[in-house]
């Protein structure tokens, strides 16, 4: 029997790629850093709150692998971006920012060390990780926003398609920079959404599938509400600040994880950003 590694994206996560924020700085390619380039970052305060970020993966069972950080790539820590894990195997994306160009073959050895097949490779097209969602064990769901485009998708779509996925894309305005800022499921009928921020189309397509969405405005979308972590079994590790969505989920039954992370979030990444699944079934 064949190994499966990723089946949906809110089932039980089982283990998780991350990489340290050791050399994380405010680099203004993105809408919240740009607010945050001249100002600097506390690295005493991220190592902090990525070590509590672990320990809440850990406490709830979830193996942590690490990838070394390094001063020439300091954006590592958003490690969800490099691609994205399937049942078969995993997809190797393609940056669109040269600051980030050195992780991609950081990545990739690292998949080998761990031995997860390369399924599908963006080779000419564009595509992140923080575009990248199931909306059920066969569709997959991946924005276009600032960082993936259409040829991107094409590749993926063709690469997967003799695996039955169904692949949608969803446009959304580039200042959103990736889909994960405006839409994230946390259960397997149940996401987080900025629905003014998504296509028509997309949303119909979530109500054929009878997936709700607690919705939150545009100014939470800069603020990360939408950039929560499920780990399965109607558990959420999110912000702390994020209280809104936080109550909104313990009414409907969730265990909320709330973290206190503020320093790295200002290089435009929350805690779905700084995880990348390795397995979840």
């Amino acid at each position: 029997m064949k190994k499966v590694f990723v089946k949906n994206s809110s089932g039980v996560l089982k283990k998780v790629l991350m990489c340290r924020p050791t050399f994380l700085k405010a680099v203004p390619i993105n809408e919240i850093a740009r607010k945050w380039q001249d100002v600097g970052l506390d690295v005493e305060i991220m190592e902090k709150e990525h070590r509590e970020l672990v320990k809440a993966f850990e406490d709830n069972g979830v193996e942590v692998v690490m990838v070394e950080a390094d001063s020439r790539r300091g954006n590592s820590v958003f490690s969800r971006d490099f691609g994205g894990c399937i049942r078969e195997g995993y997809i190797l994306g393609r940056f669109k920012e040269p600051v980030r160009f050195l992780e991609r073959d950081v990545y990739e050895e690292k998949m080998k060390e761990l031995n997860i097949p390369k399924v599908a490779e963006c080779k000419n097209g564009l595509f992140e990780g923080g575009d990248f969602t199931f909306l059920d064990n066969d569709t997959l769901a991946i924005g276009i926003v600032e960082r993936s485009n259409e040829e991107g998708i094409e590749e993926i779509r063709k690469s997967l398609s003799k695996y039955g996925y169904k692949v949608i894309e969803v446009p959304c305005d580039k200042k959103y920079l990736h889909l994960d800022l405006c839409f994230n499921l946390v259960d397997e009928k149940l996401a987080v959404a900025y629905r003014d921020g998504l296509p028509e189309t997309f949303l119909k397509v979530l109500d054929e599938k009878g997936i709700a969405t607690i919705s939150i405005t545009e100014e939470c979308v800069f603020k990360h509400g939408c950039n929560l972590q499920s780990i399965g079994d109607k558990r959420v590790i999110s912000l702390k600040s994020n209280g809104y969505v936080n109550e909104e989920l313990r009414k409907r039954g969730f265990k909320v994880i709330e973290l206190d992370i503020t320093e790295i979030l200002k290089a435009g990444g929350g805690p779905h950003c700084m995880t990348f699944p390795l397995s979840r079934l």
